[in-house]
């Protein structure tokens, strides 16, 4: 008895969709989990260089992104910026920005100093902390900025003190007309002398560094692109051995 293969134009034209989603979305988390990669690689590669002295000559995101830095400076004690929504270690609380005049120039780096906990009974209620006066030396890790959380509506404008859900270089530079460097340094040690009291977490997440997260997703959607195709033939060829229409 031969095999029959019925083939119908519905069953069809939702296999094409379905597969050419699946692999559309797939090469998309392929493309990311490839984006990660490459910046795994960076981070390695940055923290194996020898330090960078930033000075004031104004210098590329991309020739100092994921490098370990060094900068003397003082500290704009009045123009502090609280980051809302940062947990860390299952608290809520703020990463704290300020930005730092770097030694004999007139330009600014925004340093992203620490975190503070979050009064659980008073939100925009702040813990105290300290900001050591004069020239400091600060080490950290120079990224594009701080990282992005979901934002519902416009915030509030960013002013000094405030406590907003996203803020960087630029919007910082705008809002206070400092000339800043255009990243973030994520302070890894208490700055030099002095150091600080703010007790505060300074293991910063890596971004979502996390290609296995994408690969993983990937796969799905291929899957699901070729489960769709399994099942199209396997229809065809049921309702051709049982001759449905």
């Amino acid at each position: 008895m031969p095999i029959a293969f019925r083939f119908t134009w519905s069953p069809f034209i939702a296999t094409v969709l379905v597969v050419a989603l699946g692999i559309s979305l797939g090469n998309w988390q392929e493309r990311r989990a490839d984006e990660k990669i490459a910046t795994r690689a960076r981070l390695a590669q940055g923290a194996a260089s020898a330090p960078l002295v930033l000075t004031g000559a104004p210098r590329a995101v991309a020739d100092v992104e994921f490098r370990h830095v060094t900068v003397s400076g003082q500290f704009v004690r009045d123009w502090p910026v609280y980051l809302d929504n940062r947990p860390y270690q299952g608290r809520a609380g703020f990463y704290l920005l300020m930005p730092l005049r770097i030694a004999g120039s007139s330009l600014h780096v925004l340093v992203q100093r620490g975190w503070l906990p979050r009064d659980p009974l008073a939100r925009t209620r702040l813990p105290a902390f300290d900001t050591p006066a004069g020239t400091v030396t600060v080490e950290g890790v120079a990224r594009r900025d701080s990282g992005h959380v979901l934002e519902l509506g416009a915030g509030p404008a960013l002013t000094a003190g405030a406590i907003v859900q996203n803020a960087g270089p630029l919007q910082v530079a705008r809002a206070s007309g400092l000339a800043m460097a255009p990243f973030v340094l994520l302070q890894s040690a208490p700055a030099r002398p002095g150091g600080d009291d703010l007790r505060m977490g300074r293991e910063w997440p890596a971004s979502g560094m996390n290609p296995e997260k994408h690969q993983g997703y990937a796969f799905q959607w291929y899957a699901l692109a070729a489960m769709a195709v399994i099942f199209f033939v396997a229809n065809g060829f049921r309702r051709g051995k049982s001759g449905q229409h």
